[in-house]
């Protein structure tokens, strides 16, 4: 057991913290004055802000520098977390892109390779865009015949992005450039792509205020400023606005969503290119607390995913024809995963979350139910779209001793065969994981799981290391972490709740069980 004479929390001497100087700042805001006596750090280009980050540091590290076993832990967290990482594929034509970490490399590089037996090519390293590692692939969006692809190249952690495209024949780039996207996709439709951004912002780019987000639609081989703008509403400047499009490329779908009024749902238009039509028609016409999101069309029907009238959520079907809704997949006792309907191959994939943990139904386009995907043990998985003429799909399944492996499912077999499995410098078998319930204040019964080395005496005096969050309807699912890895090789004791709650911790800055 790794030991200090300096306790996690504790100071061999008080600390002193860099006095943050004060203003009188102060705002109205609907006749109320809010005080805000810091707003200068929010300058971050200023030499008083950047003192005051520099002096914070400095606290910090010369006490973290008291921590005699701090190099021999942080080896083991290397250590552990040094192992490739790959992505499930993503097929395009003959071509299957995957992303890939070596390990411990800052971003994830991007490669392809011909068929799934074909040898892996560089498409694009990150890595190698900045001298410090902080330029990240935001975006990777292909062409439906797959011979572009929009690049979005975020640079030092900023949400400022900037899209390039990609000739994908020979991996150079055209001379398109887009600038000050942000809240954005890219939406392909024949020659070119719809695209979301704000207006230019004046002074600071990470600290300007961000208002009237606009949809544009950007053709190949034109600069932008050609751009045709496609969808505003500077009426409510604090909305997002986006634009995606269908695989036949049939319909172009507008989304909106206005969370500045504190509404937790979107609106939806659709646009039928095919019929003609060049403006869009509404689904829902008002933004609310209802989310609708297109999973795929089936001819002129739209599959929507909705909480509407079931806080489970259910598919529906929406006829642009006749703008008629039907009924498809119910709502089920099990709620459906935020966002997890996929669809490939003619069918579609439903996660439920089952007690917090996955459970995968497919169904096909008219709502019957064909199978269930076993997955191999109690945990999350995730992926199974792709394209519709697909035969098999790829999917990622993890819990909290079983680091992340992809599985490939045959739609006609219904069977799941190991695609990619990670090579991680620890023993799942030496681990147990257990779920355990448990009753809130309101009686709701709550999944917790439980884990630890195996043969660890559950009496009370473990070192515990207790994670809960919670808030805005999120749970905790399981997933797999190497970071906690050498926690449980030192005896600790590692209980998660899967929703809210209060954590309260005790010496060495963890909790005892």
């Amino acid at each position: 057991m790794l030991s200090s004479s300096i306790a996690l929390g504790q100071a061999s001497h008080p600390l002193t913290y860099p006095q943050a100087r004060k203003t009188d700042q102060v705002d109205t805001y609907h006749g109320t004055q809010v005080a805000d006596p810091y707003r200068w750090l929010e300058d971050d280009r200023s030499a008083e802000t950047a003192d005051w980050v520099k002096a914070e540091n400095k606290v910090t590290f010369d006490y973290l520098a008291q921590i005699p076993y701090r190099k021999q832990f942080q080896d083991r967290l290397e250590k552990v977390y040094n192992y490739p990482k790959y992505s499930a594929p993503n097929r395009k034509g003959d071509w299957y892109y995957f992303s890939k970490n070596d390990g411990l490399q800052n971003q994830a590089v991007l490669y392809r390779q011909k068929g799934l037996d074909g040898k892996p090519e560089l498409v694009i390293d990150p890595n190698k865009l900045s001298t410090d590692g902080t330029t990240r692939l935001g975006a990777f969006s292909l062409s439906k015949d797959g011979k572009y692809a929009v690049v979005g190249l975020s640079k030092g952690g900023s949400d400022w992005q900037e899209y390039q495209v990609m000739d994908l024949a020979t991996k150079t780039y055209l001379a398109d450039k887009i600038e000050w996207v942000k809240v954005s996709g890219a939406a392909w439709q024949g020659d070119g792509f719809y695209y979301s951004r704000y207006p230019k912002p004046e002074g600071s780019a990470l600290a300007a205020k961000n208002e009237n987000h606009q949809v544009f639609f950007h053709k190949l081989n034109t600069p932008q400023s050609a751009d045709r703008l496609v969808y505003e509403d500077p009426k409510n400047p604090q909305r997002f606005h986006r634009v995606a499009t269908t695989d036949d490329e049939q319909f172009a779908l507008l989304i909106v969503s206005d969370r500045g009024k504190g509404k937790d749902g979107n609106s939806l238009f659709f646009m039928d290119t095919k019929a003609g039509q060049k403006t869009f028609s509404p689904v829902v016409a008002e933004v609310s607390d209802f989310s609708y999101n297109v999973i795929d069309n089936d001819g002129d029907r739209l599959l929507i995913l909705t909480n509407e009238k079931a806080p489970n959520s259910k598919v529906v079907a929406f006829d642009t024809k006749k703008k008629t809704f039907s009924p498809l997949i119910p709502e089920q006792p099990q709620p459906i995963a935020e966002g997890s309907v996929s669809a490939a191959g003619g069918k579609l994939f439903v996660e439920y979350s089952k007690d917090v943990t996955s459970k995968i139904d497919v169904f096909d386009y008219s709502g019957k139910r064909e199978s269930e995907v076993q997955l191999p043990a109690l945990g999350s998985a995730g992926g199974f779209g792709g394209e519709k003429d697909d035969k098999f799909v790829f999917y990622t399944f993890t819990s909290f001793t079983f680091p992340p492996t992809i599985y490939r499912y045959d739609i006609a077999t219904r069977k799941s065969t190991v695609f990619r499995a990670p090579e991680v410098d620890f023993k799942p078998a030496d681990y147990e994981t257990k779920q355990v319930f448990y009753k809130s204040k309101d009686g709701t019964k709550v999944p917790m799981f439980l884990t630890y080395r195996k043969g660890l005496k559950l009496d009370g005096t473990n070192p515990t290391l207790l994670y809960g969050y919670g808030g805005f309807n999120i749970s905790l699912p399981p997933s797999f972490s190497p970071l906690r890895i050498p926690f449980l090789e030192q005896g600790v004791f590692m209980p998660r709740p899967t929703c809210g709650v209060a954590v309260n911790t005790e010496r060495n800055g963890m909790s005892r069980a």
